[in-house]
């Protein structure tokens, strides 16, 4: 008989919580990260390197054997959430997770020691919108080269390697410097998706592609759960704390009795949301139930988090409106995170699937 799940926070896990919480702290507000989206190099590379290099975040989910930390996909969570919190332009999510996981699916243990250490940035040429199981697009292969163009890759531009499916069914590694990347106009600046065209580059076989994406997407969908449960959380702290400052008629704005009820319908949904998240990441860790637990959480996250932050946009009125308030980060994160690894609707209708639910 299985273990039920606990979905509270451990001493560990707080802890890391806040290791990584005073880190990104130190490495910049909101100001410095619409400072970096309006340049040619919207992420924080610093960051990563404070991450990867200085904590060893990279290599969570990577076995100490191979180099990493060996913890699991709750750890990975916690970081998550902390990310999404600070609407962080680093690469974790792609490269220490999606990417990690299809390695670890085909066992490259030289790439996935690479990853672990955060030197190498890796990236799945998969589009974003892609949910786990469904068809992807692929490139041709023929004599070990890959010719072809896929659209959609998040964080291509900062990989230092891609893994890339094609259509002889396998997964193959390519060092970005034999690709062109041509930057997409994406709706999420923190998050920037690009183009990658292949013209005869030069790939080594991995292994298998269909069953590595499977594991990678799950993986993926279901701690992007904990990525909006971040946003949505510092989307509602951050609405209380203004409404308790912000003044009408001698009142603070928060003391109005519509307003108690939008925020206290708020708290109940991310409260919701935090026990989702959570759940996907404990039955990943365990190994049991996963994906049940994932296409829960991302039935219900994406609309939790884009209500969080429309919310937070509509409550602090004319300062929300304006681009030197970080709000609208967190607006298109959430929009752009909501179709991320299969919509809402995907999900839903994946979790009929599996419960033996689905519509007459």
């Amino acid at each position: 008989m299985s273990a039920q799940p606990d979905l509270l926070y451990s001493e560990e896990e707080e802890a890391l919580r806040a290791a990584v919480r005073d880190l990104l702290a130190d490495h910049g507000d909101a100001a410095r990260v619409i400072a970096r989206t309006e340049s040619d190099a919207p992420h924080d590379l610093a960051a990563w390197k404070a991450l990867s290099d200085g904590m060893g975040l990279a290599g969570l989910l990577v076995p100490e054997a191979l180099g990493g930390q060996g913890a699991g996909h709750r750890e990975a969570a916690v970081v998550l959430e902390e990310l999404g919190r600070a609407v962080a332009p680093v690469p974790y999510l792609t490269s220490a997770v999606v990417a990690t996981e299809a390695l670890l699916a085909v066992g490259d243990e030289e790439l996935l020691g690479r990853l672990a250490s955060g030197r190498t940035i890796g990236a799945t040429a998969v589009g974003l919108h892609t949910a786990p199981g469904a068809a992807v697009r692929t490139v041709h292969v023929e004599g070990g080269l890959l010719r072809g163009e896929l659209p959609g890759i998040a964080d291509a531009a900062v990989a230092d390697v891609l893994l890339v499916p094609a259509d002889d069914g396998g997964l193959y590694a390519v060092d970005t410097a034999a690709v062109t990347v041509t930057p997409q106009v994406s709706l999420d600046l923190t998050r920037p998706l690009a183009t990658v065209t292949f013209a005869d580059a030069p790939g080594r076989r991995l292994g298998d592609a269909e069953p590595a994406l499977r594991r990678a997407l799950r993986a993926g969908a279901g701690l992007l759960a904990s990525e909006q449960l971040g946003l949505a959380d510092w989307a509602l702290n951050e609405t209380v704390r203004y409404l308790k400052e912000r003044k009408q008629f001698n009142r603070p704005v928060g003391g109005f009795q519509a307003i108690k009820h939008r925020l206290a319908q708020l708290w109940l949904e991310v409260v919701n949301l935090r026990a989702v998240a959570r759940g996907a990441a404990d039955a990943l860790t365990r190994g049991e139930d996963a994906d049940i637990a994932v296409a829960v959480a991302q039935a219900y996250a994406a609309g939790v988090a884009v209500h969080a932050a429309e919310e937070a946009l509509q409550l602090h009125a004319g300062i929300g409106m304006t681009w030197e308030h970080p709000v609208h980060l967190y607006l298109k994160r959430a929009k752009a995170d909501s179709i991320a690894y299969g919509s809402a609707g995907a999900h839903r209708a994946a979790l009929a699937e599996l419960v033996d639910l689905r519509a007459p």
